[in-house]
C-alpha cells in the first residue's frame, strides 16, 4: 500500500506543478494583456470653469540629429477634467498619414511659475473693505495649493502696477505678504493696463507658467482698450487662470445696501469681458459664489496647468524638412483596432478629447 501511495503522490505532484505553471502563465498573460475598457474615476458632471477653456498653447519639440519627436498633449473628458491612467499601447501617433512606431509614453507633473495678479483699488471704501478680503484669502490659499518646486510672484493694480514679490520669494514672507495688504485706497482700477504691462515681463520667465488673475474684471480708466487685452492675450505664452470676483462682490454690495450707497456697475460687462480675456490666452475663468473655500478650483487650475501626457517617437517621414507635416493621436483598443472605451467608476461611457499640436515645421520646432 505504501509504495502504491508513493506511486500516485508521485504522479499527482508533477501534475500539479503543470497546472500551477500553466494557471501562473494565464495569470501573467492577463495582467500583460491591456485592458479592453478604460475606468477612471467620477469627476463632478460640470465643469468648475466658466465658458470655453482657452485653446492650449502646443507644446512639440523636434530634434534634427535624432529625428525625435516630443509632443506633450492633454487628454480632457468634456468637462475638462484631465483623463489619468492612459496606457502607452492606448496611444497611436499618425505622422503624414503614416502611424509612428516604438513610441514612448510618460505622464509629466512640471513644476510652474505663477504671476499673480489681484486687484487692490476700487471706488467705495465699503466696496474697497470687501475687496481687500477677498484678495488676500485668495492669495493665501493659491500659495497652500502649490508645490515645494512651484514658485510666486505676486503684484496688485488699481491705477497702477506694483509689485509686491519676485520668484524668489519665501513662503513665509509671501504669508505675511497676503496678511498685512489691508484695504486697498480709493483709486482707479485700471485692469486693462495692468495686463498689458505685466504679460511681456513674464517672457524670459523659464518653463511652464501662467498669470492667475484674481478682480472684479471692472475697469475704470485704463490707457488701454479691451481689444489690445485680447491681442496681447492672444500673443502672450502664459495662460491667464482668472478667478473673478464679480459674483461675491455683487453679493456683499446687495447685502449692503442699506448701510452703503448704491454704486452703479455693470457686472455683466465685466464677467463678460475678464472670461474672454482667460480664453484668448489659453486659461479659464472660475465665478465662484465666494472665496472661502478656493481648493477645488485651484486644484482644477493647477491640474490643467501642470499635468501633460508626454509622447516621444522617431519621426519616419524623410520629406522636405522646410514642409509642414501633419500629427494626429488616437486613443485605441491594441487588440481590436477601433477606439479605446473610457468609462467611469459607474461604467458610463466617457467621450474623450485628445488637445495636441497637428502640425510642425521641423525646422521650426526645432528652435522651440
Amino acid at each position: 500500500m505504501r509504495g502504491l501511495f508513493l506511486a500516485r503522490v508521485a504522479l499527482v505532484v508533477p501534475l500539479l506543478i503543470l497546472l500551477s505553471a500553466v494557471a501562473g502563465g494565464q495569470e501573467r498573460n492577463s495582467e500583460s494583456q491591456p485592458p479592453q475598457e478604460l475606468r477612471i474615476p467620477n469627476r463632478p458632471s460640470a465643469p468648475l470653469f466658466r465658458g470655453k477653456g482657452g485653446k492650449q498653447r502646443p507644446e512639440l519639440h523636434y530634434d534634427p540629429s535624432t529625428h525625435v519627436v516630443t509632443l506633450k498633449l492633454l487628454v480632457q473628458d468634456p468637462n475638462g477634467y484631465f483623463i489619468p491612467n492612459i496606457r502607452r499601447e492606448n496611444f497611436a501617433v499618425y505622422e503624414n498619414g503614416v502611424r509612428q512606431q516604438n513610441a514612448t509614453v510618460e505622464v509629466e507633473q512640471a513644476p510652474v511659475s505663477l504671476a499673480l495678479l489681484m486687484e487692490f483699488g476700487g471706488r467705495t471704501p465699503g466696496l474697497n473693505r470687501d475687496l481687500g478680503q477677498e484678495v488676500s484669502r485668495a492669495g493665501q490659499q493659491l500659495l497652500d495649493e502649490l508645490g515645494r518646486d512651484d514658485k510666486i510672484a505676486v503684484w496688485k493694480y488699481s491705477d497702477k502696477l506694483e509689485k509686491l514679490s519676485d520668484f524668489s520669494q519665501g513662503h513665509d514672507d509671501l504669508v505675511t505678504t497676503f496678511l498685512t495688504m489691508g484695504n486697498p485706497p480709493l483709486s482707479d482700477a485700471d485692469l486693462f493696463d495692468a495686463i498689458v504691462n505685466l504679460l511681456p515681463q513674464l517672457r524670459p520667465v523659464a518653463g511652464r507658467k501662467a498669470m492667475v488673475l484674481v478682480s472684479s474684471g471692472i475697469d475704470s480708466f485704463s490707457k488701454a482698450k479691451f481689444e489690445d487685452v485680447i491681442k496681447i492675450a492672444q500673443g502672450a505664452d502664459a495662460p491667464i487662470y482668472a478667478l473673478s470676483l464679480a459674483p461675491a462682490l455683487r453679493q456683499l454690495m446687495e447685502s449692503q445696501s442699506h448701510t452703503v450707497p448704491k454704486v452703479q456697475i455693470d457686472w455683466s460687462t465685466a464677467e463678460k469681458q475678464i472670461e474672454q480675456i482667460a480664453a484668448a490666452s489659453g486659461g479659464r475663468t472660475y465665478a465662484p459664489e465666494n472665496t472661502i473655500d478656493l481648493t477645488p478650483i485651484y486644484d482644477d487650475m493647477l491640474e490643467n496647468l501642470k499635468i501633460r501626457y508626454v509622447i516621444m517617437y522617431r519621426s519616419s517621414t524623410n520629406a522636405d524638412p522646410t514642409l509642414p507635416r501633419t500629427v494626429r493621436v488616437e486613443l485605441v483598443n491594441p487588440k481590436t483596432g477601433g477606439p479605446l472605451k473610457i468609462v467611469d467608476s459607474s461604467g458610463r461611457e466617457i467621450t474623450a478629447r485628445v488637445i495636441a499640436q497637428d502640425k510642425y515645421v521641423p525646422g521650426m520646432a526645432s528652435q522651440q
